[in-house]
């Protein structure tokens, strides 16, 4: 998962975007059967309008859908026959909308309420990946200490995190954790969203991880098809979510797609499972994503 680009959006309300994700597994035999589940189908949202959206398996099977407990679409199927490899392929179309503008005088001590701790439990607590030590957060006492305003906090933390963490494709695995990224000083989107996460949910600020897609193309063009990856980023509560892309140091704009939320990565692979034969090797990721208006 590493999408990096300037997001361009110039004064558009609105663009349309279709998406085509290709993902899965190989074996190096056969597998017996296999449970699995997708999170590939992007959701309708306020800033988004999916027009429409398929997801198939090959070889093919009978499919499910259900919302999990973060309001994701999780895409459920079973295969109990011996196969050698295994593909899915989700496609949609979404045109999303310009953000409206937040509220820019929110403090601190306005998210330290009573039942906040209760509320937003989830994206308080640190998770395997969003785990970090104590000396890294004693860094971020200059930065609690010269913001009291929520969005003045967050993009000081963004800074420092694009400071101390270069982009470097391939620099980690999808098991990195927040505190080995901080070390190397080096990871891809996912990375620079878990540390961001850290080190949010350590000034009481409640974050969350999002996956998705992003046209970075600079300067696009109605029917030009870029070629990336699955993209992640970060949402803030600060009395409503907001968004944005620690990767390329701004708000999340026109272009950014979201298909999941939760906690971190663990709880929005785009596909997981369980299996019963010989061993797999990941097919790879292939994301085609179009301007259509």
């Amino acid at each position: 998962m590493a999408v990096r680009g300037r997001n361009v959006s110039g004064d558009e309300p609105s663009v349309r975007l279709t998406i085509r994700h290709v993902t899965g597994f190989s074996y190096d035999g056969v597998a017996d059967s296999s449970y699995n589940e997708a999170r590939m189908t992007p959701p309708t949202l306020p800033r988004q309008l999916v027009t429409d959206a398929s997801l198939r398996v090959y070889p093919s099977a009978d499919l499910a859908t259900y919302r999990d407990y973060f309001d994701t679409i999780v895409t459920t199927f079973d295969l109990q026959e011996p196969h050698d490899r295994l593909q899915v392929i989700a496609e949609a179309t979404v045109e999303t909308r310009r953000e409206t503008e937040v509220d820019a005088n929110r403090s601190l001590s306005s998210l330290r309420s009573p039942g906040a701790a209760d509320r937003f439990g989830e994206y308080l607590a640190p998770t395997l990946r969003t785990t970090m030590s104590p000396q890294v957060f004693e860094e971020l006492r200059e930065v609690v200490t010269r913001h009291e305003d929520v969005h003045a906090t967050v993009d000081a933390v963004m800074a420092r995190v694009r400071e101390r963490v270069a982009y470097v494709r391939g620099a980690t695995l999808v098991s990195s954790t927040a505190q080995e990224v901080w070390q190397q000083r080096q990871g891809v989107c996912q990375d620079l969203s878990h540390v961001t996460i850290a080190l949010l949910r350590a000034l009481g600020i409640p974050a969350r991880y999002v996956s998705g897609y992003l046209y970075s193309k600079d300067d696009a063009e109605v029917g030009e098809m870029f070629v990336g990856e699955s993209h992640a980023w970060v949402e803030y509560f600060c009395g409503e979510w907001v968004g944005i892309d620690p990767t390329n140091g701004g708000r999340i704009g026109l272009f950014h797609v979201i298909v999941a939320r939760g906690r971190e990565y663990g709880d929005v692979a785009p596909l997981k499972g369980i299996y019963h034969g010989d061993p797999s090797v990941a097919l790879g990721v292939s994301v085609e994503i179009t301007r259509v208006a």
